[in-house]
Order: C-alpha cells, then structure tokens, then sequence
C-alpha cells in the first residue's frame, strides 16, 4: 500500500512499518481545508521527514472544525492506533474564534499533552493567535495558555502556525482563515525547526 500510494504521488501519512511516527492533531489549518490533501503543510512534512529523516512517518488525525474538547476526547484512540513518539497538537483556533472558556481550552490542552507524555510521546505544542477584535484580556489569555502549557509540561513551543504568513492577505483563502496551497511550504518550513529537535 505504501508503494501504491508513493507511485500514486501522495504522501504515507501513516505507515505499519515499524517507522517511528510523528502524529498531528490538529484542525482545519492542518486538515488541508479546501485543498487537496497532499498539498496541506502535514503532508509537505510527510514528503520531507521522508527524505531527510529515513524511518519517520507522519500519521495526520487532524479534522476540520476541531475544538480542543474535540482533540482531548479522541488523543487516547489515536495515541493507541499510531503509537507516535512524537505528537503535533494544533488545536486552539476553533476554541478562541468560539470564545470558548479560556480555562476549558487550557484544560482540554493539558489533558492531551499528559496523554501524550504518558504514552511515551514527546511533545510540540503550536500556539494561534487572535484578531484584536476579541478584546486585549481574552487574546492575551489566549496566547498564555501555550505558553504556560508548554513550560509546565516541558514541551517543545512553536507560537504561531501564521506567523510566516499573517500580514499577506494573497497567502489567504477567500474566507481570509485557511492558507493557499501556494502558502503550505511556508508553514511546513516554520514548523520544521520546532519539530526537528523531537526527532532525534
């Protein structure tokens, strides 16, 4: 099946090869929304731990719409389906453009990053940030929570999934939210120094 699908031209995004496995749960901006799938940033990353980490695999558990809730009622399934030594958490967005509980989504985080320690797995938290719409105190807040999760936690901390791309509005679908297939090197390229680290 893994030579099918590389001939095919798509990434193994989850492989029963005894590879070691880097798994992401994320949400749309993972999830490669209104893309094809091998061309979202995860299956970028796929192509490139392929030829520059032999051996790794990239399972992506990512859904569109996902909420932090969401991710923490699932991370124990997909911890015992990929047995990740590595686990990508991207979650957060949805919770933040909800206004959900800021304490709930710290909480929701917390639970997956444990899970995730507990099962042998090493961690790399990637932060979101807010439109400045939502008021200082909660998009600051916002922004805490991964901060502090990661410091508590230990956890290897990339800030901001967008930074590379927020300012350039042509780097946006027309909903303004979810990057262009032209964008998805870029994000791959800003998660790959936080990532690599993990890997060895």
């Amino acid at each position: 099946m893994a030579l099918l699908l590389a001939l095919a031209g798509l990434p193994v995004l989850a492989a029963d090869t005894g590879e070691r496995t880097v798994l992401v749960m994320g949400d749309s901006l993972s999830a490669a929304y209104g893309l094809a799938p091998r061309e979202g940033w995860v299956a970028l990353l796929a192509e490139k731990l392929r030829s520059e980490r032999p051996g790794w695999s990239v399972a992506n558990a990512s859904i569109s719409g996902e909420t932090t809730a969401g991710g923490a009622s699932r991370i124990a399934s997909e911890l015992a389906r990929h047995s990740p030594e590595v686990v990508v958490i991207e979650l957060g967005a949805n919770d933040g453009l909800r206004g959900l509980d800021l304490a709930q989504t710290h909480g929701n985080l917390e639970r997956m990053i444990r899970a995730s320690n507990e099962a042998g797995a090493r961690v790399l938290l990637v932060g979101m940030r807010l439109p400045p719409n939502y008021g200082p105190q909660y998009t600051e807040g916002f922004e805490r929570n991964f901060v502090e999760l990661a410091q508590a936690h230990q956890a290897a901390l990339l800030p901001f999934l967008l930074e590379p791309i927020a300012l350039d509005r042509d780097a946006f679908q027309a909903d303004n939210l979810h990057p262009v297939a032209e964008a998805q090197p870029k994000l791959r390229d800003h998660v790959w120094p936080a990532l690599l680290p993990l890997l060895d």
